[in-house]
């Protein structure tokens, strides 16, 4: 987003005619869309071939190696939206002091969200409530607290 000339350049090849109009995250989808598809292929040729024939179990191994495959991509795209996950909000987080670093391999976020804090202020005749918001972000790791900058 921050390289207009690389915008301009692709908004063009997007429009060109031989793209069919389709966007850049369409092209680098299309593989693992067409895996998707292989293993539907290979069910449908398992289901025609005689049970216990040569076919049979040439279909089976090259079904198992297509479910690895397939798992192993799922699992790299979950670690790659993690690892994306971290950097924006190593981003936004600003430290104080550096405890240790957000980024890592083994880190993953589970979930994040905003909550109210209560603060008692027992210090006047009337109890007085105040709230400010505060963001808690679990991690597979740790428990981070942050709050808004003033």
């Amino acid at each position: 987003n921050g390289n207009a000339g690389f915008q301009q350049v692709l908004e063009r090849l997007e429009s060109d005619p031989v793209c069919q109009r389709l966007s850049l995250k369409s092209f680098l989808i299309l593989p693992f869309q067409r895996i998707t598809r292989l293993k539907l292929l290979l069910q449908n040729i398992l289901k025609r071939t005689g049970p216990g024939s040569e076919e049979e179990v040439q279909a089976t191994q090259a079904y198992d190696a297509l479910e690895k495959l397939i798992k192993d991509c799922n699992e790299n795209v979950q670690r790659m939206k993690s690892t994306e996950e971290l950097i924006y909000l190593s981003q936004k987080i600003e430290f104080e002091c550096k405890i240790f670093p957000l980024i890592s391999q083994s880190r993953r976020l589970v979930k994040c969200g905003e909550l109210m804090a209560l603060d008692f202020n027992n210090l006047s005749p009337k109890w007085k409530v105040t709230t400010r918001p505060i963001y808690l972000h679990l991690f597979n790791d740790c428990l981070l607290l942050s709050r808004p900058k003033e």
